[in-house]
């Protein structure tokens, strides 16, 4: 079924609050990121990688890392450190409103795909879920140091370790990215030292 013009203008009018809402990473320009760059970029990432997963059904990932956050739309944006189980189920009930508005085939792969992520089983969720922390990561190694949060400078060093150890490729990406923010911390503390 195809989506009707006047629901598709509907559904595109809701989450074009991703474009509006902002996370809690900056740009390297200065200014708070969208939810929306964050889900572009990230399947930009999910498209570069891919082949170094063959196994992993590419369209079925990028489709992941462009609808992950369209609950965010009406919830706007909550730091995965700050989530709490509410904010959860008030983000799944986000999304149940949002795929209502769907045709009945698109709503239903939707949540088959919502529910993938969560259950993080397939190898396409792994991927995603691995990609999604190593691209917040990525955002705030680009960030001024000053958009920082106190717990960001271990939270850096550590976020997504656990969601990439399966795979040597992406154990790979995460160190780089970790030396990257060593690197930034220790800039940071050198400067701070010559300014004192």
């Amino acid at each position: 079924m195809i989506l009707h013009p006047r629901k598709l203008i509907e559904f595109l009018t809701i989450i074009e609050k991703l474009k509006c809402n902002t996370r809690h990473s900056w740009t390297s320009s200065g200014r708070q990121e969208s939810v929306a760059e964050h889900s572009w970029r990230l399947a930009v990432m999910a498209l570069l990688v891919a082949e170094e997963f063959p196994q992993v059904d590419r369209e079925k990932l990028i489709t992941m890392c462009l609808i992950h956050d369209f609950g965010e739309a009406i919830t706007g944006d909550i730091p995965s450190f700050q989530k709490t189980k509410q904010d959860e189920e008030r983000e799944d009930l986000a999304i149940a409103s949002l795929l209502k508005l769907l045709p009945d085939n698109l709503a239903h792969e939707f949540a088959g795909l919502f529910s993938e992520m969560a259950e993080l089983r397939t190898a396409e969720a792994k991927l995603f879920k691995a990609l999604d922390r190593m691209e917040a990561v990525l955002s705030h190694n680009e960030a001024s140091i000053d958009t920082w949060l106190p717990l960001e400078y271990s939270e850096n060093l550590t976020y997504g370790t656990e969601n990439v150890a399966y795979s040597a490729y992406l154990s790979t990406l995460r160190e780089a990215l970790r030396q990257d923010s060593i690197q930034k911390i220790e800039e940071a503390r050198k400067n701070e030292k010559s300014r004192i």
